[in-house]
C-alpha cells in the first residue's frame, strides 16, 4: 500500500471496519465565508502528453508512457452538495452509505452493527504509527453525504464544497442523470496537466510559487496535527485555488475523484507494451489489488486535503490512488466529463428551492 487512498479504501472495506466497531467521531471543519463556486464545463483539447510519475514510492504509476486523448470537456469542479442534491432530489436516488446493509455480505458481524454509514476520518489524539491506518480512520453509523462526519454533522453552509461520502455507482448515476459521464484516468492526468509537461504539481515545480499555497492539502503533523496553512482543516469550497492551465479548479488536493478505470497495478506496463502511444485508454477489463484480491476497485485521482509529504504525496498530477466501489469516505467525490461532440451539457447547478439540508 503506497498511498492514502489505497490505506483507506483497500484496508478500510466496510466489513473490517464493522469488525473493527469504530467510534463516532468527526473532525472539526473550517467554517468558509460564502462561494459562488465556479459552474460550468471546460474544454480540453485533444493531444498527447507523457502520463505517469517516476516518484520512487509510487510502484503502479510506472512505467511514464505517452498517451493521446481526444478532446473532450470536463466540469470546471468537484460536483458540489447543492449540485448532488438537486440530483436526489430528481431522482430519488439513495446513495449506498444510506441503504440497509445485507447480513449475508458481512459474515461474523453482529446483526445489531449492521448499519448503514461509511468512513470517516477520526485524527488521533497524539502520535500514531503511519503503518496503521485503523488509527485515523473508522466506520461511522449515520455517516453519508448529508452527513459526512456522522448523524451529528451535516452540509448546512458547505454547498459549494465537493460532495463525499459517495461510492462508484453513487457517482456514476449523478453523471448520467447530468448526460455526462465520469473521466478515464487518461482523461483526468490530461486535464490535471493543464498543457504542462512533466512538471511535478499541477501548477509548475515550485511547492508555494511567490509563497502562495495552491490547493487544499495537509499542513503539519500527519495525522494528529493539521495547521491548516491552507486556511482549511478539512474540505475547501469548490474553486478557492487557482484554476490550471486550461482553466480547471482543483484537480490536486480538496477531495480524491473517481475514475471510470478498473484498478490494476499493472495497467502502464500493458500499455506501453502493447503501442508506442497508447490512444484513449480505457483501462483494463478488470480490477486486481494484489492487498486485496477480490475486491473490484476503481481509480481514484487527484489527492485530498488529507495528502500529505510525510505520508501521501499523489496529489501530483501522475499520482494514483484505488478504492473499493463500495465505499465512501470523508476525503473522496467526483467530477464529470463529456465527449467534445456532445458540446455543453445541461449545467446542474445550485437551485434555491431545493430541499437538501437534512
Amino acid at each position: 500500500m503506497t498511498g492514502i487512498s489505497a490505506r483507506v479504501l483497500s484496508g478500510v472495506g466496510l466489513a473490517l471496519a464493522l469488525a473493527q466497531g469504530g467510534a463516532m467521531a468527526g473532525a472539526t471543519l473550517a467554517e468558509p465565508a460564502p462561494s459562488s463556486g465556479a459552474p460550468g464545463m471546460i474544454t480540453v483539447p485533444a493531444g498527447e502528453f507523457l502520463m505517469g510519475t517516476e516518484e520512487p514510492s509510487m510502484t503502479d504509476t510506472r512505467p511514464v508512457h505517452r498517451v493521446y486523448v481526444d478532446g473532450f470537456r470536463m466540469d470546471r469542479t468537484e460536483v458540489t452538495n447543492e449540485q448532488f442534491a438537486r440530483f436526489t432530489e430528481a431522482t430519488g436516488h439513495v446513495t449506498v452509505a444510506e441503504r440497509p446493509l445485507d447480513p449475508k455480505d458481512f459474515p461474523g458481524v453482529p446483526p445489531d452493527a449492521l448499519v448503514p454509514g461509511s468512513i470517516v476520518f477520526t485524527p488521533p489524539s497524539g502520535e500514531v504509527s503511519l503503518q496503521n491506518h485503523l488509527a485515523w480512520w473508522s466506520y461511522v453509523p449515520g455517516a453519508s453525504w448529508r452527513h459526512p462526519e456522522g448523524p451529528q454533522s451535516g452540509v448546512a453552509g458547505r454547498g459549494q464544497h465537493p460532495v463525499v461520502q459517495v461510492a462508484y455507482e453513487d457517482a456514476a448515476a449523478y453523471c448520467a442523470w447530468a448526460g455526462k459521464r465520469l473521466p478515464s484516468e487518461a482523461e483526468f492526468e490530461r486535464a490535471a496537466r493543464g498543457g504542462l509537461e512533466r512538471k511535478k504539481y499541477v501548477w509548475g515545480d515550485e511547492l508555494r510559487p511567490a509563497g502562495k499555497v495552491q490547493a487544499n492539502t495537509w499542513q503539519g503533523r500527519f495525522p494528529e496535527q493539521n495547521s491548516t496553512e491552507d486556511g482549511f482543516a478539512g474540505t475547501a469550497p469548490v474553486a478557492s485555488y487557482p484554476a490550471n492551465g486550461f482553466g480547471l479548479h482543483d484537480l490536486a488536493g480538496n477531495v480524491w475523484e473517481w475514475c471510470a478505470d478498473w484498478y490494476r497495478p499493472d495497467t502502464y506496463a500493458k500499455q506501453k507494451e502493447s503501442a508506442e502511444v497508447a490512444k484513449n485508454p480505457r483501462g483494463p477489463g478488470d480490477s486486481f489489488d494484489p492487498a486485496e484480491p477480490g475486491v473490484p476497485k476503481r481509480v481514484q485521482r487527484g489527492g485530498s486535503y488529507l495528502c500529505s509529504d510525510q505520508y501521501c504525496s499523489r496529489y501530483v498530477p501522475g499520482g494514483r490512488g484505488k478504492g473499493a466501489t463500495d465505499s465512501g469516505t470523508t476525503h473522496l467525490g467526483f467530477r464529470c466529463v463529456a465527449d467534445a461532440a456532445t458540446g455543453t451539457a445541461a449545467d446542474a447547478g445550485s437551485s434555491s428551492s431545493v430541499n437538501w439540508v437534512r
